[in-house]
């Protein structure tokens, strides 16, 4: 019997896609759920499929690339000012923290910390759909939490880097981290200057051209290569697709680049969760259920005090402030990817971890605006173009 042919299952992938999508309409959830579940189903068969995976990293790219046209460089500043005391609370309650957690539980240093790396960062792709599935992208906490992915997206490289230099055995140096930091700050100021001169009359050139099969090239190609820069450079695409965004952010009618790359992002993202759902393998029973069951208290926890307590130093309100934490909790694709650097019955069970994460982080999002009025009661709407009598 001939190979099963990759083109052939990819097509079936997407087939599913759409029943799933429009499964998740009927049933008004969060179609990101649907789709994870959909790639554990499949996991057997589709495992490492190339073109799924892929699909999956042009799918995350331009997620982040359509982020970064939404920050302007003047206000991507004012936002940095403002995050960072937030920014460090999370990484010392969702590293730290969990890495101590670890440590307490008997586990190796190194797999403890390997734990806080998994624990660490909500998942910016979960989290960035939801925001504009769900019509809060214009809420007043959409700042904060888009801060705080981007603040987690700069550090989780870093960790990343660690975890990776401390499983070859030879512990990294601090030549080693200054060197990432210096790459980090490196493709940012270029960014920052190619926003300022190549692309400062972008929207004049863009004028000239009135085919838009041509702008799709351009526009994808831009996100594709500073992704892929800052994959060859060792961080994270998603910095690099965010960055490029941003280098465009700046250019007038904006909106003609988004209405150019949204229908390629509602192709290709589904992919990526497909793809994520098809990394988590089950096997019989859960190991270390209890340390489970405490890792996931702690992170929903930890998530929420991150949105209490740096969404105050932020300065936004209680009830804001509290909407902003249950939204946090979703772990994802940088959780797998620390993840994938485990071995044994530590991946099944940072596999597991990752799964319940993403569900109960994602079912916590939705459910943020109710339980928010539940806390606080209902906002009270100011009424406008009141007459006074006798006016």
């Amino acid at each position: 019997m001939e190979q099963f042919p990759i083109l052939l299952g990819a097509g079936i992938v997407l087939l599913f896609v759409f029943w799933f999508g429009f499964l998740s309409l009927k049933m008004k959830m969060p179609n990101v759920i649907l789709y994870i579940l959909l790639g554990i189903i499949l996991a057997k068969w589709i495992s490492h499929h190339e073109i799924l995976h892929f699909a999956s990293e042009i799918g995350i790219v331009i997620l982040f690339f359509l982020l970064g046209l939404e920050f302007k460089l003047k206000r991507l500043g004012g936002i940095a000012r403002k995050i960072w005391p937030a920014g460090l609370l999370d990484v010392f309650l969702n590293l730290g923290v969990v890495t101590f957690i670890g440590i307490w539980y008997g586990l190796d240093p190194f797999y403890a910390f390997l734990l806080g790396g998994v624990a660490y960062a909500t998942s910016s792709s979960i989290t960035a759909k939801l925001l504009g599935d769900t019509g809060r992208m214009a809420n007043r906490e959409s700042e904060f939490i888009l801060g705080i992915l981007i603040f987690e997206d700069l550090v989780a490289p870093i960790v990343v880097a660690i975890i990776i230099g401390l499983s070859t055995g030879e512990p990294m140096t601090l030549f080693d981290s200054g060197i990432l930091v210096i790459k980090i700050f490196g493709i940012t100021v270029a960014a920052i200057i190619l926003g300022k001169t190549v692309f400062k009359k972008f929207d004049q050139f863009l004028n000239k051209i009135h085919d838009e099969d041509f702008k799709i090239a351009l526009f994808i190609g831009i996100a594709l290569s500073y992704g892929g820069l800052a994959l060859w450079l060792g961080l994270s695409e998603v910095l690099g697709a965010f960055l490029a965004g941003m280098m465009l952010s700046d250019v007038e009618r904006i909106e003609r680049v988004e209405q150019t790359v949204h229908p390629i992002q509602n192709l290709v993202l589904p992919i990526f969760f497909v793809y994520f759902g098809t990394t988590i393998q089950f096997v019989n029973g859960v190991p270390m259920l209890p340390l489970l069951a405490i890792l996931v208290f702690w992170s929903i926890a930890g998530k929420m005090l991150v949105g209490i307590i740096g969404g105050k130093l932020y300065g936004l309100s209680p009830r804001v402030s509290f909407r902003a934490g249950l939204s946090l909790c979703s772990r994802g694709e940088f959780s797998v990817i620390i993840a994938s650097i485990a071995t044994g019955v530590f991946k099944i069970f940072s596999g597991i971890y990752i799964v319940l994460l993403a569900l109960i982080g994602m079912l916590l999002f939705t459910r943020a605006p109710q339980m928010t009025n539940k806390l606080f009661g209902k906002p009270v709407k100011k009424k406008k173009g009141l007459k006074v009598p006798g006016s």
